[in-house]
């Protein structure tokens, strides 16, 4: 394959690439050429033997075995192929292929635009109901790794299929919790995941302590009916109808879960999903948990948002930079 550069180096070819589209293609409206049918990411057998390998390789490590390599950041029971199945390949469960370029991006819920490592933040202080890496750490730096060598060859601001948060379902409908205890009792949900939810080793805990928080994509009913559809049960994903997905995600969203600090100023602008389960501007909590359970370390469960810029910061700017 072709000789891979750091994650360093391809932010800033990225950047360059950028700029010379919107210095060219993009005045002329045209998207940058991309045949995805024609891509492929590169596997674990791809992986460089040299220091570039080495780092991508711990941070391939650290999305497989998260809790057991970062514990004092993954507290929970789950790990990122929780969510991010197949290394982050697999296009049905929130793949992780060219999300290199895809950051720096607007994010509706921060209200602000974030770099690629605060988004990994806000998957282990929201998803994994931990506490954020320190952005230069070695840790975060090998992740990063990882996430660049699986977009290797996709063009900046490229989004691959189900890249774009958790592919939705055709139909948004709302789901019966009581339905959805039936359903997880006898459609090989509790064969995994146990009565109580719990999980077991890799396989993940559904609510309590253990599991997602309220701050997560997950704990929104029409995401993890869209999870639910596409993967589960892994013996035979597919095989359930939509609303049964509803059912069981109300149901498995329907138990006590760890809180998600700062969770307030979510959607600062407005325009929260209809489904997000607690309340912020302009929003009223759908279906939220009949109780949230108190983080041991909140402070180290915030990912602080960019400053927003001031009017006389902006004034002060050179033409052009504005």
């Amino acid at each position: 394959m072709p000789r891979l550069i750091s994650p360093a180096g391809l932010l800033l070819a990225g950047a360059a690439c950028l700029v010379v589209a919107c210095g060219s293609d993009a005045k002329q409206g045209k998207a940058l050429a991309f045949n995805e049918a024609a891509w492929s990411p590169p596997l674990e057998k791809d992986i460089p033997g040299d220091s570039l390998g080495a780092s991508i390789k711990r941070g391939l490590y650290l999305l497989r075995f998260t809790p057991e390599s970062l514990p004092q950041y993954a507290t929970s029971a789950l790990r990122c192929t929780s969510c991010h199945q197949n290394d982050g390949l697999k296009k049905s469960a929130a793949p992780l292929t060219g999300s290199a370029a895809r950051f720096p991006k607007y994010m509706p819920r921060s209200g602000a635009v974030i770099a690629l490592a605060d988004r990994v933040n806000y998957c282990f202080t929201r998803s994994l109901a931990g506490n954020a890496i320190p952005v230069g750490s070695r840790e975060m730096v090998d992740i990063l790794a990882y996430l660049y060598f699986v977009s290797h060859d996709v063009p900046v601001g490229t989004k691959i299929a189900g890249t774009d948060g958790l592919i939705s379902m055709k139909d948004t409908l709302v789901g019966d919790v009581a339905r959805g205890e039936q359903l997880f009792t006898g459609k090989l949900c509790v064969t995994c995941h146990g009565a109580e939810g719990k999980g077991n080793g890799p396989i993940p805990a559904l609510w309590g302590e253990k599991s997602y928080s309220v701050g997560a994509s997950m704990a929104r009913e029409e995401r993890a009916a869209s999870f639910i559809w596409h993967n589960m049960p892994q013996s035979n994903p597919g095989s359930l109808q939509p609303q049964e997905a509803f059912d069981l995600a109300a149901f498995i969203n329907s138990h006590p879960r760890p809180d998600a600090p700062g969770k307030e100023g979510d959607w600062p602008m407005g325009g929260a999903p209809k489904d997000v389960p607690y309340n912020t501007n302009g929003h009223q909590a759908h279906r939220p948990p009949p109780s949230l359970v108190t983080r041991a370390t909140p402070e180290r469960s915030l990912v602080p948002n960019p400053a927003p810029l001031s009017h006389a910061a902006a004034g002060a700017m050179p033409a052009g930079k504005k």
